[in-house]
């Protein structure tokens, strides 16, 4: 697996990776409950499924538990699909990882997120759930790989430091430790790269039940790459993205305003998460982190094998209804048919 080392290299290369990855957007087998239709074994070995965790709101936002799989339609491009297992309850093991913006506009509240990103990993990390850390700003640096332990993350997450040095171009870290030109772009948060090399060089190569979240602002700063790129990683990754929006609004005053939730909507309602913002309040960032953790413990599962059996590379696209009409179904909207990896 990657390390920060690393992660500094793949920066330089990560445009020609964006156009050559082909990564997995299907899980290799369902996972076991009293409800599936087949076996796990027969539909591991026979076809390929897709996967999909979700939840359910009412009207006012609040989740609803204990519905059935008879309480669901699932169509894909506009066709029925059969559901061949479901879950009520997403108890199978997390893959999580924690991305947090260090750029110059986070100084006043990065201490907050640390800390109350530290007390989530203790909340919602179980034994056999693995997370890593990610921090970005004029580079992305994996802080720590995949572990269990929550004293290590909480010590990777407590490592990131704010960085502006380079901020004006000077150039992403490339092979050799040379840069590379950034056409007098200013440089100061790389987030989409950050979204993506998290999204293909970590999350990819996991399978099951994956979520990323982002404590950032949302505001892009000399990426390589675009808002699109890192929505398609995340989706041929399977993970569902939530943001954390915390923005010092007074940092903006001076810097002509703020716009860094639009393409952060975008970016969470692509793959099944959602925005919440938080200011620079503690409250609401821990408020949001508990949102977030009872969203990913309230999870519905449910597996489907797809009638287009073509693995062509296109985008499906995914929706679950309910009978319910004031219930709101929070899923994401696609997947990409790939060929699984061997």
């Amino acid at each position: 697996m990657p390390n920060a080392s690393m992660f500094r290299v793949l920066q330089g290369m990560v445009v020609a990776v964006a156009l050559a990855s082909v990564c997995a957007a299907q899980t290799d087998a369902p996972p076991p409950n009293q409800d599936q239709d087949q076996s796990a074994e027969t539909l591991k070995v026979n076809v390929n499924v897709v996967q999909v965790f979700f939840n359910v709101k009412d009207k006012k936002g609040a989740l609803i538990p204990n519905l059935t799989k008879n309480d669901f339609q699932i169509s894909e491009d506009g066709k029925p699909q059969t559901i061949k297992y479901f879950a009520a309850e997403s108890n199978l093991p997390l893959t999580l990882g924690i991305l947090i913006d260090s750029s110059g506009s986070q100084a006043r509240v990065l201490d907050m997120e640390k800390e109350v990103g530290g007390d989530f990993l203790s909340q919602i990390l179980r034994d056999k759930d693995l997370a890593f850390v990610i921090s970005f700003d004029v580079d992305v640096d994996l802080l720590q790989d995949f572990t269990n332990s929550v004293h290590t993350l909480k010590s990777a997450l407590n490592s990131a430091k704010i960085n502006t040095a380079g901020g004006a171009g000077g150039g992403i870290p490339g092979l050799g430790g040379g840069t590379i030109p950034t056409q007098g772009t200013p440089r100061g948060t790389l987030l989409y790269d950050a979204v993506y090399l998290a999204s293909h060089d970590e999350l990819a190569q996991q399978v099951g039940r994956k979520a990323m979240i982002l404590l950032t602002d949302g505001e892009d700063q000399g990426s390589k790459l675009k808002i699109k790129d890192a929505i398609e990683a995340a989706q041929k990754a399977d993970s569902i993205v939530y943001v954390l929006l915390c923005a010092d609004r007074g940092f903006y005053g001076a810097f002509g305003g703020y716009s860094g939730d639009r393409e952060m909507k975008k970016l969470t309602e692509e793959t099944g998460g959602r925005v919440i913002e938080v200011g620079n309040k503690f409250e609401k960032l821990k408020q949001g982190f508990d949102q977030i953790a009872n969203e990913l413990r309230s999870q519905y599962n449910l597996g489907y094998t797809p009638s287009n059996a073509k693995l062509d590379g296109t985008f499906r696209k995914v929706q679950i209804q309910t009978d319910n009409k004031d219930y709101r179904v929070q899923a994401r909207n696609g997947y990409y048919a790939v060929p699984k990896k061997d």
